[in-house]
């Protein structure tokens, strides 16, 4: 059950905001970047992204654990990225500033359930609710 997607944004401590956050997304270049595991889809579509906007970051950080790279993220490591629909409680829970958006690069988001058609009430209205709520745009 496919919830939604979403862009992604990019997150950062006040003193790397300070250094990369103007010019986005070109201020990236050379920029110290934690970025997702080589596995993951987001990976691999951040890279085309990338070469499409002709921006090399310098990669300090590669995870397979996104509250991993969050945490060295907030230890001002690097910057990192993020799902756009949770920029705020990213920015309220680690204390970063968001120095940048894009919706070429996306996130999708799933309900796994067994059954093929969801019918039980509780499941129903969680599904419904993130749809509605937090995937406006689907």
């Amino acid at each position: 059950q496919k919830l939604g997607e979403c862009g992604i944004s990019f997150f950062a401590t006040a003193a790397l905001a300070a250094q990369y956050g103007q010019d986005f997304p070109r201020s990236l270049h050379g920029a110290p970047l934690l970025i997702p595991g080589p596995e993951t889809v987001v990976r691999s579509r951040l890279q085309r992204w990338f070469a499409e906007q002709q921006i090399q970051p310098r990669i300090v950080g590669e995870f397979d654990d996104s509250a991993l790279m969050q945490a060295f993220g907030q230890s001002g490591s690097g910057i990192f990225i993020g799902p756009s629909v949770i920029a705020d409680e990213v920015k309220r829970q680690y204390g970063v500033e968001s120095i940048g958006q894009t919706n070429a690069v996306t996130e999708s988001f799933y309900a796994i359930s067994v059954e093929r058609k969801v019918k039980h009430p509780g499941i129903v209205a969680i599904t419904e609710g993130a749809r509605r709520e937090l995937f406006t745009e689907l």
